[in-house]
């Protein structure tokens, strides 16, 4: 049985389950959000210690002025709603990406529940907000030559957002892509898609997924 220990989502489908239902896109981005203490649940559950969600891109700023503001401001909700849960629960709360765009208030509501959470060992939980692969791995690189620090495949490592390589990746949504998610830490992760729209993905889905994981053959480049 192969160990899951970071498990990576691409939350993908708010928008075209919305419209599927004659809704605005943004009532499936809070759908959306509710997903995500189920996936928490289920982790802490399954001995999952890292789970990953991509929740904003670095090129999600494309789109229409006010969806980026709803996300913004349900971000903002959820950081704040989830203060007691996180703590109950055991979650450590990280982001992941460059989050020097984002507001001042947005950039306290994240400093605070990271430090609420920070002893917190049953799961860590990073949220990817303003987030690219090759973004972090540039950054990455320029932390080294500002330090001084030989360049290499381990040091570039070490220096990303989340140095632990992904187990499993998950896409719903029906989109076969990683859309520039964690291109490093995914080198050798186990993929999987799924036509459920994230607004209705749940742990039932995700555990059939996860019991396919741990029974396939990971040779690594071996035989």
């Amino acid at each position: 049985m192969n160990e899951l220990k970071h498990l990576a989502i691409i939350m993908d489908g708010n928008g075209r389950w919305a419209k599927k239902r004659g809704f605005l896109r943004t009532n499936g981005h809070e759908v959306g959000a509710l997903v995500v203490e189920d996936m928490c649940e289920y982790c802490i559950n399954n001995n999952i210690e890292i789970l990953s969600l991509y929740a904003f891109s670095t090129e999600n700023w494309k789109r229409p002025k006010s969806e980026v503001d709803f996300l913004m401001n349900l971000l903002n909700k959820f950081l704040i709603s989830r203060q007691e849960k996180f703590i109950n629960n055991g979650i450590k709360f990280q982001t992941i990406g460059d989050i020097t765009p984002f507001s001042d208030e947005l950039k306290k509501q994240i400093k605070i529940l990271k430090n609420l959470t920070q002893n917190n060992s049953r799961l860590k939980l990073n949220l990817a907000i303003n987030y690219g692969g090759r973004d972090e791995i540039t950054r990455a690189v320029k932390k080294l030559m500002q330090n001084n620090t030989e360049i290499s495949e381990n040091s570039i490592k070490q220096a990303l957002d989340e140095p632990c390589d992904i187990d499993l990746l998950v896409r719903t949504g029906g989109e076969f892509r990683l859309s520039n998610f964690m291109l490093f830490q995914a080198s050798y992760a186990e993929f999987a898609f799924t036509d459920t729209l994230w607004p209705d993905f749940n742990s039932g889905h995700l555990d059939i997924i996860v019991k396919d994981f741990k029974n396939k053959n990971r040779r690594f480049g071996g035989l």
